[in-house]
Parts: C-alpha cells; sequence; structure tokens
C-alpha cells in the first residue's frame, strides 16, 4: 500500500511567501514549512519532516535548493529518507529518488551537478553580500545599531566608577570588552 504525499518547502526569510512552491508542489496530505537559511539541516520543521515520515510516503519539494544548498547535505537527507523507505520527488528538476530502486546513474550525476550548482549559487550569495557591505563601509553609509542605549552606556560608565572591571561590566550587558571599551570611550557607533 501506498503512503502519503508529504511537502517540504522552505522560504529564505519571513517575508518571502511559500505560495509559488505550494504550487510546484500540488495537492499533498501534510504540508511543513520551514522560514530558514537552507544552509543548514537544523531547521524545525525539516526535523519535524524527518520525523513524520514512514515507509511508503513520498516527500515531494518544489526545487533541490529548497530541501538543501551543499551537495553533502541533500545526499545525506535523501539517503536518510530512503534508508526510511521514504522516496523523494523533486518538481522542478524532474528527479525521483525512491528507496530500494538504486540511484539512475543519470539521476545521480544530476543531482551532484544540480547540487553543486546550489551550493555555489550560495558561495556567490555571501561574496556579493561581504563586497557590499564593504563598499558601505567605504562610503561610510554601513553602520550597525549600537548595542548599548545611552542609558546603557550611562550606567556602565558608573559602574567603572564604582571600580568594577570592565569585563565584569561588558558580561552583565552581554557585550564584548570592544563594545564596551568603544561605548565607554564615545568611539565607533558611540561616537
Amino acid at each position: 500500500m501506498d503512503g502519503q504525499v508529504v511537502a517540504y518547502l522552505r522560504v529564505s526569510s519571513t517575508d518571502q511567501n511559500p505560495d509559488r512552491q505550494e504550487q510546484t508542489v500540488g495537492a499533498v496530505s501534510k504540508m511543513f514549512v520551514d522560514e530558514a537559511s537552507g544552509s543548514s539541516t537544523n531547521r524545525p520543521q525539516l526535523q519535524e519532516m524527518l520525523a513524520y515520515v514512514r515507509e511508503g510516503d513520498t516527500v515531494r519539494v518544489a526545487s533541490i535548493d529548497r530541501l538543501a544548498r551543499s551537495t553533502r547535505d541533500l545526499n545525506n537527507l535523501i539517503a536518510q529518507l530512503n534508508e526510511l523507505g521514504v522516496a523523494v520527488e523533486f518538481v522542478k528538476e524532474s528527479l525521483s529518488f525512491k528507496p530500494g530502486t538504486g540511484t539512475s546513474s543519470m539521476d545521480a550525476l544530476m543531482l551532484g551537478l544540480l547540487g553543486a550548482i546550489a551550493q555555489f549559487e550560495r558561495a556567490l550569495i555571501r561574496e556579493r553580500q561581504a563586497e557590499g557591505i564593504r563598499a558601505a563601509k567605504k562610503r561610510g553609509v554601513y553602520e550597525r545599531a549600537p548595542k548599548l542605549t545611552p542609558d546603557d552606556v550611562e550606567s556602565a560608565k558608573e559602574l567603572q566608577k564604582q571600580g568594577i572591571p570592565k569585563t565584569v561590566i561588558a558580561k552583565r550587558f552581554s557585550v564584548s570588552r570592544t563594545t564596551l571599551y568603544q561605548a565607554l570611550k564615545g568611539a565607533g557607533s558611540y561616537a
């Protein structure tokens, strides 16, 4: 007897909408939706889906990069699901991995290539993001909000006057010593 079809969807942030993925996977018995980065498999709904599925079930995913961004994680998740007797389908790529049937050479090649492309795209995004931050810092338009409020800074100065070590003060406010030193000097974002 065939099991149920469940969907796994992932959006990278809360402002993204999973509707397009829902359309892609079609009608399913149950849907698991994570709002998290795909760079880790430590996602609540992914873990819940892994605990939920049973032998004979099928996990349907809109696209390979929605399940995992690294080829290692992708292969491990597919192997883990197949070992449970669960099939995995990627709709966009028209790839299917069924337990007990072995993976065809072409499917294994496609999975490896598409997984590597997803991993490469993620690395490019990180590089571009870092380049953008560096450029914004050079132009003086990229600054993070201060971690300490003006009241916190005044309290820290009072504690310092009382002879409390700066390391203790930093721990009390849950900031690094560098942040505390900048705040006490009125430097950086505390200027």
